[in-house]
């Protein structure tokens, strides 16, 4: 299955090369280099890998999670806020597909300094999953979930994990990201 995964990505990186490219130019032409933001993140078994993003905030944001934040409309860059929206600055994260960072469904990798989260995912065994580019998380709520209501769902898709459920998560994280209000609700 991981060699299937791992092809899809590859896949999706080249049919998606153009909209990758296009976007990066926006970058470099509204904002500023670098494009990417690579960011230290705890993966399956909590062991640390770097991820990679669209870059969406400006250079002097705190390197923490966006919720963390007191303001972070005053950090994003002025291409950002389309970016996270609509969850473009995810594209980057098939790169670590392809590695075999992670997966297309699963918890979302943590911030390396989450270390609250970090534990409540050893504690429960949800650090067991590969992490995902969406997961079920992330169609219930996102930042605006506490970090046991989190784990709980992460628990719930560890129960349910399947073909059929990974695909109704990721049709479910097109639709939130196409009709509703993006993928940061």
């Amino acid at each position: 299955m991981s060699m299937l995964i791992r092809f899809s990505a590859l896949l999706l990186l080249i049919l998606l090369s153009p909209l990758l490219l296009f976007i990066s130019v926006l970058i470099i032409l509204i904002d500023e280099p670098p494009v990417f933001f690579v960011q230290k993140r705890a993966g399956r078994n909590s062991f640390y890998f770097n991820m990679y993003k669209f870059r969406t905030m400006k250079s002097d944001a705190p390197n923490v999670a966006t919720a963390l934040l007191k303001d972070p409309d005053q950090y994003f860059s002025r291409t950002g806020k389309v970016l996270r929206k609509f969850g473009l600055d995810e594209l980057p994260n098939l790169i670590n597909i392809l590695k075999g960072d992670m997966g297309f469904v699963g918890p979302r990798p943590v911030l390396y300094k989450e270390f609250d989260l970090i534990e409540l995912r050893k504690k429960e065994g949800v650090d067991k999953l590969l992490p995902g580019l969406t997961g079920l998380a992330q169609i219930n709520g996102r930042g605006d979930l506490s970090l046991e209501e989190k784990v709980k769902f992460e628990l719930l898709y560890k129960e349910k994990k399947s073909l059929s459920f990974d695909t109704k998560i990721l049709l479910k994280t097109f639709t939130h990201a196409l009709f509703k209000k993006g993928v940061l609700h």
